[in-house]
């Protein structure tokens, strides 16, 4: 009987509990629904529905000449919801979209296409990716028309989301001072150092989060356009940087060299009109571009003899000696205290002049010199690195400019020694750029202008911010110093260690470098060397560092590995420069009869129609996404539209490199081309068959 009494009592126990649960879940639900219901809501929107950044379109970078070295092409990933369409305009559609999907992407059958999105449309999906491949501006155009796709976002449930890639028409050249960046807005170059103009501002969308993690945007009334970036115009001349770059390679690859870097600057601006930097790759083989070792910190080292062009400025500047005057060099080698300075020659250069002893890069006489006149004083030598403007960083445009190094007379790490070593370039740290501006002041008669890569940061016509000629120092020295270190720096090329790059159709003046690399606290049989001068001597227009590291064989010198680079390129630009070179004149074409219109072939309608409307030039209408080809009539333009077939090859003719590479890479082509300007020919006829990976040749004028 207890027993019995027992389970009832439980029984009665567990009743009860579950009546109070029941009872508790509707009163919850309420309390939910009426109560908190708001901010559940409230919620479930914030869960559901999200404003997302949209990417503004990245601004480009210019050579000073207007070619193009960096752009963001469009490309679009193409993406449905398949509920949005009515249920005739799906039945009537879908087997026709399938087949073209198939028939464009060729990785599915047109069955298999019809049945992802069948299937999805049953299971409600909002949104499915038809395919990860990405296509171009002018497919997007053609699949707009397509059964279903035609009725557009809110009719057919299309969506084409755009994604820009980064592309240099130039490939790899100036490729590190262009530069990257990359999703955490770490990186170097241009592309780092400017990228609060070129990126623009972001956007604002409404986005729809369904199934799976996938967001689809929503339209909405309050959602943000993003701005474009800024255009980036840079001082860099395209054909200077790949001569300058070719010749450098030649020798890095010729003498297995670690490194090597040039800079070419025009002497009255400032405006450095090629940077090139190649080193070693990791592999041991080839060399790319890694490292802005002319600009960086990596670059900062001892720069060997072409310091003694500053340490023969103090000299002259302090009225000390006569270019004419004799000193003893002996057999070569001079003990300071301690240490003994020896010269590159075997045996030394017994006696000579200040100026042959110049020449002839003598360590012994240069350090003699200057430990002679200011081993008393030394603070007064290393005081005219201010006069000079070497004693600090330029504030280069660049992020990561590394920062001069001398030691101080009187710290603890100034030893008697150091004087006379820093006199000819060690013990002391300096940037092949900073290296440069100290020649190309003495090029420019004394007057130091800051080196600048950027002229002016621009969107349409309206320019944002522009950067000019920046004089860091009036005069470094007096103009008759000046005229003494322009005779010397003109006497090592047709005299000196640099002989050997003496050129009879234009004066050189520049100074070889070889120092010696200090590793792990010991100078070993590894050079860095360099040539820093300008040209032409007689009426300077271009100056010009070259350094190779470690370079191997034999005379590892700056006079036979780096100087014949510098005469390499210079010869290039001399032939080049219409200005510098009177034999080129001749090449200049007649001017042509200006034309009653302005000249513009073909592009795109909406820009070429803003311009017309600028210029109160009457044009016929057409779609502004369209491409057209422009025609003279009279007083007034008319225009065709230039389209072509998916399977041929467009024409291209008239058209900006920028549109050109825009209408053929998206076509899947290869493009090749020589020359500035518009588009003169291309090697494919317009029309012909386009077959898979083509290359074609374009020709700019």
């Amino acid at each position: 009987m207890n027993i019995k009494r027992s389970i009832v009592l439980r029984v009665r126990v567990v009743f009860i509990l579950i009546a109070l649960v029941t009872t508790a879940i509707p009163l919850r639900i309420a309390k939910i629904q009426f109560e908190q219901g708001d901010k559940w809501r409230e919620k479930a929107q914030t869960i559901n529905f999200q404003y997302r950044e949209v990417p503004a379109t990245r601004g480009n970078i210019y050579a000073g000449d207007g070619s193009l070295l960096a752009t963001s092409l469009p490309f679009y990933r193409v993406a449905l919801d398949p509920t949005m369409s009515k249920n005739s305009t799906f039945e009537e559609g879908i087997d026709s979209l399938a087949q073209l999907l198939s028939g464009y992407y060729k990785d599915k059958s047109a069955k298999a296409y019809k049945r992802m999105i069948t299937d999805a449309r049953l299971d409600k999906k909002r949104y499915i990716v038809l395919n990860r491949r990405q296509i171009g501006y002018q497919d997007m155009q053609k699949m707009s028309q397509w059964p279903i796709f035609r009725e557009g976002r809110l009719g057919g449930g299309v969506l084409f989301e755009k994604v820009e890639k980064r592309y240099r028409p130039f490939n790899s050249l100036a490729s590190r001072t262009v530069g990257f960046i990359n999703e955490v807005e770490y990186g170097a170059g241009i592309e780092y150092s400017f990228n609060d103009y070129l990126k623009g501002k972001d956007g604002k969308a409404l986005f729809q989060r369904l199934a799976g993690g996938s967001w689809k945007p929503v339209f909405d009334a309050e959602d943000i356009k993003p701005e474009d970036g800024y255009d980036v115009i840079t001082t860099l001349d395209v054909n200077i940087q790949d001569v300058a770059e070719t010749a450098l390679l030649r020798q890095l690859e010729a003498r297995d060299a670690a490194f090597g870097s040039v800079i070419v600057m025009e002497v009255k601006t400032g405006k450095i009109k090629a940077i090139a930097n190649l080193q070693k790759n990791k592999s041991g083989r080839g060399y790319g571009e890694n490292y802005n070792f002319a600009i960086g910190d990596q670059g900062n080292t001892e720069p060997g003899s072409t310091f003694k062009l500053f340490s023969m400025l103090t000299l002259l500047e302090e009225n000390k000696i006569s270019l004419d005057e004799k000193i003893e060099t002996g057999n070569g080698a001079h003990r300071f205290y301690n240490q003994v300075m020896r010269d590159a020659k075997n045996g030394g250069y017994g006696t000579i002049t200040i100026r042959e002893a110049f020449e002839k890069s003598s360590n012994v006489a240069i350090s003699k010199l200057v430990d002679e006149h200011f081993g008393s004083s030394p603070s007064k030598f290393m005081g005219y690195l201010e006069k000079v403007g070497l004693n600090e960083a330029f504030g280069f445009q660049l992020a990561g400019e590394g920062k001069p190094y001398f030691k101080k007379p009187g710290e603890k790490d100034w030893y008697g020694t150091t004087l006379p070593w820093t006199s000819i370039g060690y013990e002391s740290k300096l940037n092949p750029i900073h290296t440069l501006a100290l020649y190309n002041a003495v090029a420019n008669d004394g007057k130091m202008v800051k080196p600048y890569l950027i002229q002016a940061i621009v969107k349409g016509n309206n320019i944002e911010k522009e950067y000019g000629t920046e004089i860091i120092r009036k005069q470094i020295a007096s103009e008759k110093t000046i005229k003494q270190l322009q005779g010397l720096l003109e006497g090592v090329v047709v005299r000196g260690t640099a002989k050997n790059i003496a050129n009879a159709e234009y004066p050189i003046a520049g100074k070889t470098g070889t120092a010696q690399k200090l590793v792990n606290g010991q100078y070993t049989r590894k050079y860095y060397t360099s040539f820093a001068g300008y040209f032409p001597a007689d009426r300077p227009k271009y100056s010009m560092i070259v350094v190779i590291d470690s370079p191997t064989g034999f005379a590892a010198y700056g006079g036979d590995v780096s100087a014949p680079v510098f005469k390499e390129i210079a010869d290039k630009i001399y032939a080049l420069d219409l200005e510098l070179n009177p034999n080129s004149q001749a090449r200049i074409a007649a001017a042509s009869p200006v034309p009653a219109l302005p000249y513009v072939r073909a592009g795109k309608a909406e820009e070429i129609h803003q311009i017309f409307e600028k210029l109160g030039i009457k044009a016929t209408p057409t779609q502004p996404e369209e491409w057209v080809k422009v025609v003279a009539n009279e007083n007034k333009i008319d225009w065709k539209v230039n389209e072509s077939d998916p399977g041929t090859v467009p024409d291209v003719s008239g058209l900006p490199l920028r549109d050109a590479l825009f209408i053929l890479e998206n076509k899947g082509m290869r493009v090749n081309y020589h020359g500035k300007g518009l588009v003169k020919s291309q090697s494919l006829i317009p029309g012909s068959k386009l077959e898979p990976n083509t290359t074609i040749n374009l020709e700019l004028g």
